[in-house]
């Protein structure tokens, strides 16, 4: 090859990885810098929670992906009972410099569940013996527009009791699963806060109707903890 042919090729490359290097380093993930943490939350004029600017039973996965930039992980499961659930699930994201794991479940009419159930590419069956189903890539591109119906917040760091009511505030009640694992309930913000023994916790947002039906299992309340310190997450 003519060695100007070679120069010329070796040039092109060593700056389009300079380009590369220059991109990345003008690019940070943008969303460790967007303000919106899991302690902040109200409910708009209609009651609905609302957190991370998303607006339960009215905000859209549509809405969630230009949020996040992500399009996230879409499955439909039929539980042994036959009902339908639709979750939506962003893993590994950097909000605010907290990392954490969402589930959403979007609001869609069961039959047209079970319209999409019936069309599925693939049936697994999982732990709990639900059936979950891959959907064709039509019927995801239609739940674009379906609105969020919860979102559950999953931090990688664990909490101790005192960062959950540094970050959160005492919460109403405290309620137990047989488990042991214990529920801080935040029914004024539509909030529920689950921690196992080993600090692992996992925070779900809901609306009135939904708070009402997930807490119904659990125990008699227990007494609130009253150490207000350390800002665990912050």
């Amino acid at each position: 090859m003519d060695r100007k042919i070679i120069l010329s090729v070796l040039a092109a490359a060593l700056m389009g990885i300079l380009g590369i290097l220059l991109l990345l380093s003008i690019s940070p993930d943008q969303r460790a810098e967007i303000r919106l943490y899991p302690w902040d939350l109200t409910r708009d004029a209609s009651g609905r929670t609302r957190v991370f600017d998303l607006t339960l039973g009215d905000s859209t996965l549509a809405d969630v992906r230009a949020l996040l930039g992500e399009q996230g992980e879409i499955n439909l499961f039929a539980d042994p009972r036959g009902d339908y659930t639709v979750e939506v699930y962003f893993g590994n994201l950097y909000l605010a410099n907290i990392r954490a794991d969402w589930v959403l479940t979007l609001e869609v009419d069961p039959q047209r569940l079970a319209d999409m159930y019936d069309r599925g590419l693939r049936v697994s069956t999982t732990g709990s013996g639900s059936r979950k189903v891959k959907l064709r890539p039509e019927d995801i591109q239609a739940l674009s527009g379906a609105p969020i119906r919860s979102l559950t917040y999953l931090p990688w760091k664990s909490l101790e009791p005192r960062d959950i009511q540094g970050n959160f505030g005492a919460p109403a009640e405290i309620r137990s699963e047989d488990s042991g694992i214990l529920h801080w309930l935040y029914p004024d913000k539509g909030m529920d806060i689950a921690r196992d023994d080993e600090g692992r916790v996992v925070i779900q947002y809901l609306n009135s109707d939904d708070f009402e039906q997930a807490i119904a299992p659990l125990t008699a309340p227990m007494t609130a903890p009253t150490d207000p310190s350390s800002p665990g997450m912050r």
